[in-house]
This record gives C-alpha cells, sequence and structure tokens, in this order.
C-alpha cells in the first residue's frame, strides 16, 4: 500500500503536461498509475476519474472533464481509471480512504498525494472552480479562458474595447456556454457604438445561458442604448418641458435614459431617484423598475450601482 499511494520514486519520473509532450487525457490501469498519476503529480495536477461503463453520471461527467482539462492547455492532466478493469488497484485505493464504493468519483492528485475530491456529475461550473482550486493551491495559476477574461474585463474597463472584444471572443471560441464572455462582447461591442454587432452576438448567445444574470445585464444594456439615443434626440423637447414644469416625472425618466446613454450614470440615477422620492407609486412604480433595469445594465457591483441602491434603499425603507 505504502508503495501504491506513497512519495514517487526519485528516477525515471516522465513528468505529464503539454510541456513535456505527453498526452493531458490518458486511460490508465494499475501498471500506469505511478507512473501516470504520483510520478506526474510531481510537476502537474492529475485528476483521476474513477469510472465504470455501467455507471450513467460518469457517461455524463467524463465528456466535461475532459473538456475543462483540455481548455486548461497542460495546467493539469486527466487519468481516467475504470474500476471494473482495475479492482486491484480500487481495493488499494478504497484503504487509505477514498470512498469508490459510490461513483464517479474524481480526486486530485498533487506531489503524489490526494489534494482533494469531489463525487457526482456536477456541472461544468462547478468542474471549473474545482480545477481552478486545485490550481491555486498548486501554483499553477488559473485557467487560460479565466485570465483572458480578466484581460478583457481590464481592457473594457481602461477603455479599450476592441481589445476586449477581441479577448471575449477567443474565450467563446474555447468556451461556447461562457455567459461573463458572451456578456462581455456584447457590452464592448456597445463601447463600440456598434449597436448591429451587439445585437446580433446576443442572437448567437446559446439558449442555455440566455437567462444568466451576465446576459441578461449585457441584454438591458442593449435596450438602454437604443433608448437613450431615441431620447437624446428630443433633449431639447424633454428639457423644454422640465423647464415648464420640474415635476413633469415622464420628463425626468426620459432625461434619465439619455444621461445613461450618455454614460452619466450617477445623474441618471438621481432624476430617477427624484421621481420616487416625490412619489413612488407614480404609474406603478414605473421609476423604481427603470432605475433597476439601470442596475442590472450597470452590474450589480458596479459602484454607480452601490450608490444609487443605498439612496434607493433609504428612500423606501426610511
Amino acid at each position: 500500500m505504502e508503495q501504491l499511494i506513497g512519495q514517487p520514486a526519485s528516477g525515471g519520473a516522465t513528468p505529464g503536461g503539454a510541456a513535456s509532450g505527453a498526452p493531458v487525457i490518458k486511460d490508465g490501469s494499475q501498471a500506469t498509475f505511478m507512473q501516470d498519476v504520483l510520478e506526474a503529480s510531481r510537476t502537474v495536477p492529475v485528476l483521476v476519474d474513477f469510472w465504470a461503463e455501467w455507471c450513467g453520471p460518469c457517461k455524463q461527467l467524463t465528456p466535461v472533464l475532459e473538456k475543462v482539462v483540455t481548455a486548461a492547455r497542460g495546467k493539469v492532466n486527466l487519468v481516467k481509471i475504470d474500476i471494473e478493469a482495475n479492482q486491484a488497484l480500487v481495493a488499494q485505493l478504497a484503504q487509505v480512504g477514498l470512498p469508490l464504493q459510490s461513483i464517479p468519483l474524481v480526486a486530485a492528485f498533487w506531489k503524489g498525494q490526494i489534494l482533494d475530491l469531489f463525487q457526482g456529475a456536477l456541472p461544468e461550473s462547478e468542474i471549473k472552480k474545482f480545477v481552478e482550486g486545485l490550481l491555486k493551491t498548486s501554483g499553477g495559476g488559473t485557467l487560460p479562458a479565466t485570465e483572458r477574461l480578466k484581460d478583457a474585463d481590464l481592457a473594457l474597463e481602461e477603455g479599450r474595447p476592441g481589445e476586449a472584444a477581441e479577448l471575449y471572443s477567443a474565450v467563446i471560441g474555447e468556451e461556447p456556454e461562457n455567459p461573463k464572455a458572451w456578456g462581455g462582447l456584447i457590452r464592448a461591442m456597445l463601447a463600440l457604438d456598434d449597436e448591429e454587432s451587439a445585437a446580433a452576438a446576443l442572437a448567437d448567445v446559446p439558449e442555455k445561458i440566455a437567462q444568466s444574470p451576465d446576459v441578461a445585464g449585457a441584454r438591458a444594456a442593449l435596450e438602454l442604448k437604443k433608448e437613450g439615443r431615441q431620447a437624446a434626440e428630443e433633449m431639447e423637447d424633454i428639457k423644454a418641458r422640465l423647464a415648464a414644469n420640474p415635476e413633469d416625472y415622464e420628463a425626468r425618466c426620459e432625461m434619465a435614459t439619455a444621461l445613461n446613454a450618455a454614460g452619466r450614470r450617477e445623474d441618471a440615477a438621481s432624476e430617477l431617484l427624484h421621481v420616487i422620492k416625490a412619489d413612488r407609486t407614480w404609474k406603478d412604480g414605473a421609476a423604481r423598475q427603470q432605475l433597476l433595469r439601470f442596475f442590472e445594465a450597470w452590474g450589480h457591483d458596479d459602484p454607480a450601482t452601490l450608490v444609487a441602491r443605498r439612496r434607493l434603499s433609504s428612500l423606501l425603507f426610511s
């Protein structure tokens, strides 16, 4: 037992991972376990997928594991072990506490030791989180798609929407169902004042993620951009209506939409908050509903959202 699970031999190791040219996904066995898992894990984290032909959830999980590991580009390996064909190995691993009586089971090895594990057919998002945690613990950084998303977000924040769009598109090319990348791409198109491309991107979003918060927020931003453009064209009329009647709530809401389209988020929120303070029930709470749309479009962690939400809470609960 100690020979199997203990420290790998110091000589003759063949490090796993793309850097060595070795495949990152393998079918393993008791004969190859030392080399493929224990020795390889000296240089790269190794996921071991314990499965069986009769296990339905295994057949759901394994393709998702392979997808995530492939996208990791050599930062993590995957070794698949058929428990029926390797019963002696399974018996040995069970002795050190691996709960192999219930599969699918995925164990993460690092430096020859079991670092973490999970059971059951987790969704792709949870598997990514598991791998991200493994990479963080092992000093392997983050998944390439995660790194690209961070770079894309920074580019968009710093006013480089063209660069951001390219990075978001690259992530989508690797992970077609990544909602953050789709939402970011739509926002980047809006920052480039290309509503047509933003609408086309929104239409291409996979149905599975169409209602995710990132995509919903981008959709709201696109809708508000269109509404804001129309309101901006009527700005002189809106100003005249407000000059004649400062309590023209309809005009204030239109002004808020125009200000939002111009990037003046705080001023846009102030216009709506003025209406809410004066009459929160006006048109069945239309001003509050519009402000909530702003929050969704801006992002719930945006500084303007946080400030306006505090002001709204003060009005509603004071």
